[in-house]
């Protein structure tokens, strides 16, 4: 069993360059590329299973930080979804051949934007490539289908007369900070409002009892993707972070199909 390596990688964020943390285990292809959520980090359950069972198989197997997030550097009030679709460009550019993209709640919607942009290349094209999708509760136009269009009027003015609110979180007892930036940002990398093409097989898991990504959101983002071959599981006593053993299973059963 092949050992996981820690790396830091330098990515540059207009004026300011951060230390983005990588952890990688080298192996077999499809490599897996590990896109977590919203202020989670690499460490977590999902993400340390994901290595685990690839580390059993003998799989290559790459999760990352972004800025801001776990072990990587930056503060997490400065990221946007620009930035942190930066981060992930840049971490995929070091990899090699075929990849499953694996992205869980705000990893889902990156995963979506990244291979939107690798198909766009032309003039310098990655030295990996996308062989497939799984998608966990994917948050894709999470600022502003499940932010912004649901904050009240009071939070609105809030974030844009001080630039921020700070929103209480049920997996933390520290608020998550919701920047003007992150909502403004965000409205550049919308994907809902037309088809959405990724040209390769997509797997998504939702769990119903899902409080923060309604199942009818991967329905919707299940009829965007109308041209690939999209299977959707819902699990109807699951929540947002299908993270039992369980789920576990549903997980590694469909990064195996790749």
């Amino acid at each position: 069993m092949t050992e996981s390596c820690l790396k830091f990688l330098e990515v540059e964020t207009g004026p300011k360059v951060y230390r983005i943390a990588v952890r990688q285990r080298a192996g077999t292809g499809p490599g897996l590329l590990w896109l977590g959520g919203f202020k989670s980090d690499m460490l977590g359950t999902k993400a340390a299973a994901l290595d685990q069972w690839a580390a059993e198989r003998g799989r290559a197997c790459t999760r990352f930080d972004y800025s801001g997030h776990g072990e990587s550097g930056g503060a997490f009030v400065d990221g946007t979804i620009g930035s942190w679709l930066k981060d992930s460009l840049a971490v995929f550019d070091t990899l090699q051949g075929p990849q499953v993209l694996v992205g869980s709640s705000m990893g889902g919607w990156l995963a979506l934007l990244l291979v939107r942009e690798v198909r766009r290349r032309t003039a310098k094209p990655s030295e990996a490539s996308v062989a497939g999708l799984v998608l966990i509760a994917p948050a894709v136009d999470f600022t502003e289908e499940l932010m912004w269009n649901k904050f009240s009027p009071e939070v609105k003015r809030e974030i844009e007369a001080k630039g921020a609110w700070q929103r209480p979180s049920q997996y933390s007892e520290e608020p998550y900070v919701i920047t003007r930036a992150l909502i403004e940002d965000g409205r550049k990398h919308l994907m809902l409002g037309g088809l959405i093409e990724t040209g390769c097989p997509v797997r998504i898991l939702q769990g119903v009892q899902d409080s923060d990504v309604p199942w009818q959101h991967a329905v919707e983002l299940s009829s965007r993707l109308a041209h690939d071959d999209v299977v959707l599981t819902l699990v109807k006593d699951g929540d947002h972070r299908l993270s039992r053993p369980e789920d576990i299973d549903r997980l590694v059963a469909a990064v195996a199909e790749f």
